[in-house]
């Protein structure tokens, strides 16, 4: 019974040895959220699955927001929490507990985790090194654009800092802060950071971690989970109005960032454990991946 253990510990080692061999010295963005954020333990195995990947010779790359977390403290210090359009609406108040609560809470608190297994995390924001250069977002509502105050798009991604931190053997972790030319920062939505990120490093695999399967032909049939669709397919699904409001930044994110040169793009699901592990390094993977 040992020795059939130990075999098959075995057969999973050499099943992952020629994903091991293709990623090597590949860059992966992968966009921390949902469930597994919150989730302790989930937390855990996203970042054993982190530094493992950093280990065996790729380069991971995270991207985090942190929504809920942010409205849970606007509510303990009762300050108003407004959405617009499925946006927040982010005054000089707001953007304040913003980047209290994604730079000086959650990004700390990944890198930490990302720290017990070595020294191999730095946490850093769109703000450092001019990393992402922000502009203001505005929404088209019935009567036109809407101000959402502090709430932008990437404009530019400017590389270098997570470049010579991946060169030093560093996994950057980056809250979705940006900022514009004049100083002023910006709340970003991390799903389009992921993307844009991605595109500026000509990563080999952007992944976005969620709360379901991937993307679905119908919501409504749990058989019809799509495991693999070419980017002209996903441009079809984003705009038949199918996807949750949640899912089209993801699809977005994609497909964006595999017209920029990334060469594949996944959506799983971040509530199973070790989820990076089998998506990257097992025959079958899970969840939906996009192809150019």
């Amino acid at each position: 019974m040992i020795l059939e253990k130990a075999l098959d510990k075995a057969s999973t080692l050499l099943e992952a040895l020629p994903y091991i061999k293709e990623y090597y010295g590949k860059t992966v963005v992968i966009k921390f959220g949902g469930n597994a954020m919150q989730n302790q333990e989930l937390k855990e195995s996203f970042a054993s699955d982190v530094v493992l990947m950093r280990y065996v010779g790729m380069n991971p790359v995270v991207v985090h927001g942190g929504g809920p977390q942010i409205t849970d403290y606007m509510q303990k210090l009762s300050l108003p929490v407004n959405f617009v359009e499925g946006h927040r609406v982010t005054d000089a108040e707001a953007m304040e507990i913003v980047k209290m609560v994604l730079i000086g809470k959650i990004n700390k608190e990944i890198v930490s985790l990302l720290n017990d297994h070595g020294n191999l995390s730095v946490g850093i924001s769109g703000e450092d090194g001019l990393l992402l250069v922000a502009e203001k977002k505005l929404i088209q509502g019935e009567k036109g654009a809407i101000d959402l105050g502090f709430v932008g798009s990437v404009k530019k991604v400017n590389p270098l800092i997570v470049d010579n931190l991946l060169r030093d053997g560093f996994i950057p972790v980056v809250a979705s802060i940006g900022v514009d030319e004049k100083g002023q920062s910006y709340n970003i939505n991390a799903d389009h950071v992921a993307g844009a990120l991605a595109a500026a490093l000509r990563a080999d695999k952007l992944i976005f971690l969620t709360d379901i399967d991937g993307i679905y032909r119908d919501l409504q049939d749990p058989d019809s989970l799509i495991s693999v669709m070419n980017i002209e397919e996903a441009r079809s699904i984003l705009v038949s109005g199918s996807l949750s409001e949640g899912m089209l930044p993801k699809l977005q994110g994609c497909i964006e960032s595999l017209e920029s040169g990334v060469k594949r793009a996944h959506i799983i699901n971040g509530t199973i454990k070790h989820a990076l592990l089998l998506e990257i390094y097992t025959q079958k993977g899970i969840g939906t991946m996009v192809v150019p």
